[in-house]
């Protein structure tokens, strides 16, 4: 068959000088491209030795030597010395004027590989975003990635730390219950991507990570970038397998999807480089999970349900206090809790899951919480558990009787023995109590203490928004303007800080999700997870609450957001200081030591980015200031310089 030859145009004549040689690229070909005896000559940019950027070199007595190990050949022929038969592809050259164009054979038609069927099994298991960073030995999982994207299949965001890849997987999968893959090369990037794998896995979420690795000949010895990344990967990795070339590969995918997704964990797969781009023909099959996902519903037990439903009938001022294991429940949960007329509390990590506004609704427990919340705890003669896992943050008193339900039966009783554990899906759980207690009523007196007791609460927040030492805006003021503002659907990422436990405190929700670093309490998370957020739900208003310590961990993915037109409007506190570690070393009586910080105009900063940034520091200026950030299309800061002491 005949060849058939495709130009492109790669340089000017005017931009080189005898004996120079430079990189240029024909479609996915580089070249490099001398001139030579006043000739212009083009040859295969690799050398065949290791690989080399011959383009990269330069012309020294009649040899264009490699600037990796100084293997030479000549810059017409391609030929290297008497004796040596390494032998480099030339290309043919037309100059026309000015222009340079150089001759490339018309590439095949593209051969299905190992990472095209992964990556199509991976789609067809519902994963729709990756967050990673290209590199040397994952380019050819990487191009699998690229074809999906161009076909409108995938979505890629490119960031600029692997550490935020994992951090917006997290947010990415806390959102919406379902996995994202973050994606790294060997090394330092696969590493880099362990703390955000360790949120995922401490806050049982789904979640895919997909590494690059070297060259499996040079795997052992100590290759550059060499880790042993099934060792790095075992502790907060569920499964973890690498992809070798006799694999069932869209088995091998299948089966690290359904470990993340029915286990709510961490899944590992290891690319070394040269399996990547190994062909299987176009008509080896992507796999799926149809066939292959059972019913997750967990019907209890009959005997925990009587039980159960016995203590419930007798209980007098029965709580309820949710988990974010309730999250994706919460309309039969609202109706069981307005049937038994029973106040609903939150942990911290359940916060917003019913609206502050309910009539029922008591905000948040523990130590980022409300004086309401405790009183209604301790008030109580039945406390009914949905989906928490008791932890100290949280506080959930273990001197009254408890009804404790979740999908896990180690969780059951983890830390110390419940009344009644029921081991079942919460949603199925609360349907059969609800079906159960047609007859029962509960007292609605209780919301009329509920109300007063907000009506306390809120008095004391407000007094508190007066509060002015001079040093910055006070918490109570900045969340009392957040809670007026926000969109109602909006999602609110929380970084781990003072900032946090200010939020969980002073901020009412309505209908807002709220994504946070729970049991791992991992500073930097905030800022990440919007982007996850983002990229999970690009039509709600995300909004990222920060302080400058954990934004500072993660800012460059300022650029990242600004990238990808990300609709993020991100508050960012700023006290120049590491306050909660401040406040820790007082409690504690220790000198407050290395908490200051040096920080930048983050305003000013953002403007630098291409983002929209304003900084507030007179409370007359903050409502507006934070409705102009809300309203901008893309993403935007407000750097509010708070007061350390006021929280």
């Amino acid at each position: 068959m005949e060849k058939i030859i495709k130009w492109y145009k790669v340089a000017k004549v005017s931009d080189f000088e005898e004996g120079r040689v430079k990189t240029v690229t024909a479609g996915t070909k580089t070249v490099a491209l001398s001139l030579f005896e006043g000739k212009f000559r083009a040859i295969d940019n690799h050398c065949p030795h290791q690989g080399g950027p011959l383009g990269e070199g330069s012309i020294e007595e009649g040899w264009l030597r490699c600037p990796w190990h100084g293997y030479e050949y000549h810059p017409c022929t391609g030929k290297p010395p008497a004796g040596l038969d390494d032998l480099v592809t030339t290309y043919p050259i037309e100059v026309n004027e000015d222009n340079i164009s150089i001759g490339i054979e018309e590439e095949k038609p593209h051969v299905k590989t190992v990472s095209d069927v992964m990556v199509e099994t991976m789609i067809n298991w519902g994963v729709d975003s990756v967050f990673g960073m290209v590199g040397h030995s994952n380019l050819g999982l990487a191009d699998a990635i690229r074809r999906q994207v161009e076909l409108g299949k995938l979505k890629y965001f490119g960031i600029r730390h692997e550490g935020a890849a994992s951090f917006a997987a997290s947010g990415y999968a806390k959102l919406t219950g379902k996995p994202a893959a973050c994606f790294a090369i060997a090394g330092p990037g696969s590493t880099n991507l362990l703390t955000g794998l360790w949120d995922a896995k401490v806050d049982r979420v789904p979640i895919l990570a997909l590494t690059g690795q070297v060259d499996t000949q040079v795997l052992g010895p100590g290759a550059f970038q060499e880790v042993n990344l099934s060792s790095a990967f075992s502790s907060v990795a569920e499964w973890s397998q690498t992809v070798l070339p006799s694999s069932k590969h869209a088995e091998l995918m299948t089966l690290a999807l359904k470990n993340a997704i029915l286990k709510r964990d961490v899944a590992h797969l290891i690319f070394p480089n040269e399996v990547q781009e190994i062909e299987v023909g176009d008509e080896t099959p992507a796999s799926s999970p149809e066939g292959r996902l059972t019913d997750l519903r967990i019907t209890p037990p009959a005997s925990s349900v009587k039980d159960a439903m016995e203590k419930i009938k007798t209980a007098k001022r029965p709580c309820i206090i949710l988990g974010n294991g309730a999250k994706f429940n919460m309309s039969s949960i609202i109706k069981f809790a307005e049937k038994i007329e029973a106040p609903i509390i939150t942990t911290f990590k359940g916060k917003g899951l019913v609206p502050d506004s309910h009539p029922l609704a008591c905000g948040v427990l523990g130590r980022s919480g409300t004086p309401i919340a405790s009183y209604f705890m301790n008030a109580s003669d039945l406390i009914i558990v949905l989906g928490a896992s008791f932890s100290n943050h949280t506080g959930i008193a273990t001197f009254r009787p408890i009804i404790q339900v979740d999908f896990d039966p180690m969780a059951l009783g983890k830390f110390h023995k419940v009344d009644i554990p029921v081991w079942g899906e919460i949603g199925t759980t609360v349907d059969i109590l609800n079906n159960g207690l047609i007859q029962h009523s509960g007292d609605s007196k209780i919301r009329d203490d509920i109300a007063s007791r907000w009506k306390i609460w809120r008095d004391e927040k407000s007094s508190r928004t007066k509060d002015d030492n001079g040093n910055g805006l006070n918490s109570a003021l900045i969340f009392e303007v957040l809670s007026n503002v926000v969109p109602e659907n909006a999602v609110i990422t929380v970084d781990v800080g003072n900032n946090a436990y200010s939020f969980g405190r002073y901020f009412e929700c309505k209908n807002q999700s709220i994504l946070m670093s729970g049991y791992l309490g991992s500073i930097g998370f905030g800022y990440p997870a919007a982007m996850g957020a983002f990229a999970a739900e690009p039509n709600r208003k995300i909004i990222a609450i920060t302080g400058d310590g954990g934004f500072a961990q993660y800012l460059a993915e300022l650029t990242t957001a600004v990238k990808y037109n990300m609709n993020i409007t991100h508050i960012l506190l700023n006290n120049n200081e590491l306050g909660k570690i401040s406040k820790e070393q007082k409690a504690d009586e220790f000198n407050v030591w290395e908490t200051d910080l040096v920080n930048p105009n983050f305003s000013e900063y953002a403007n630098n980015c291409g983002a929209y940034g304003i900084r507030v520091t007179k409370k007359e200026d903050l409502e507006s200031a934070i409705v102009k950030a809300i309203e901008h299309s893309g993403p935007s800061m407000v750097e509010v310089m708070a007061d350390v002491e006021l929280i």
